[in-house]
C-alpha cells in the first residue's frame, strides 16, 4: 500500500502539501499503532492523519468506527478510508493502468465479465490479479500499476472516496 500510496499522493494532494507514509505490518500492527503514534507525534503544526485499510472480510462501516475510536486518542484531523475488499480491487477500477503496467491489452475484456464491473465487489481481487497476471506481486505489482492510474478515470467506488476524502483533508 506504501508503494501505491507514494505514487498516488502527489497527484492527489495540492503541490505544497507534503505527507509521509508509514508502512506497518499488517492489520494487526497497524492497529496497536495508532493510538501510540497519534499520541507521541510531536511534530508541530497543522498536520493531518490518513489511515487506510483493507476491509477484507469484516463490515465496512463497524471497521471504520473501531479505527475511528483508536483515533480518538487525539484532537488532530484523521480520516478513516477502508479499500474494499482489498487495495487490488483499486486496479480493477482503472484496468487500463493494468493493462499499460503488464502490457497485456488483452486484460481489457475483462472489464466486460460480470464479476469485474463494479471493483469492490470482487470478492478476492489479489487472488483474480495473480490468476490474470501470475508474475504480479505485491510491492513490484504497486510500483509497476501506480505509475499508470488515473485518479479521475478509477471506477472503484472506495478508491474515490478516499480520494475525496484526502482532498477535503488537505484543504481543512
Amino acid at each position: 500500500m506504501k508503494y501505491l500510496l507514494d505514487e498516488l499522493l502527489p497527484r492527489i494532494l495540492p503541490p505544497d502539501v507534503t505527507f509521509q507514509t508509514i508502512p506497518h505490518h499488517g492489520k494487526r500492527d497497524l492497529e496497536r499503532s495508532i493510538p501510540r503514534k497519534l499520541r507521541g507525534w510531536k511534530e508541530p503544526g497543522d498536520i493531518r492523519f490518513v489511515i487506510l485499510h483493507d476491509q477484507d472480510t469484516k463490515d465496512c462501516v463497524s471497521l471504520k468506527q473501531e479505527l475511528l475510536q483508536l483515533c480518538a486518542v487525539t484532537d488532530r484531523p484523521c480520516l478513516v478510508r477502508i479499500a474494499c475488499q482489498e487495495m487490488e480491487a483499486w486496479y480493477f477500477g482503472d484496468i487500463d493502468a493494468l493493462c499499460a503496467a503488464y502490457d497485456r491489452p488483452k486484460l481489457r475484456e475483462v472489464i466486460g465479465k460480470k464479476k469485474f464491473r463494479v471493483p469492490d465487489a470482487i470478492p478476492d481481487p489479489k487472488e483474480e490479479l495473480y490468476r490474470l497476471i501470475p508474475e504480479h506481486q505485491q510491492i513490484s505489482g504497486a510500483k509497476r500499476v501506480a505509475p499508470h492510474m488515473d485518479i479521475e478515470r478509477n471506477t472503484s467506488a472506495s478508491f474515490q472516496q478516499f480520494v475525496r476524502g484526502v482532498r477535503r483533508l488537505a484543504c481543512q
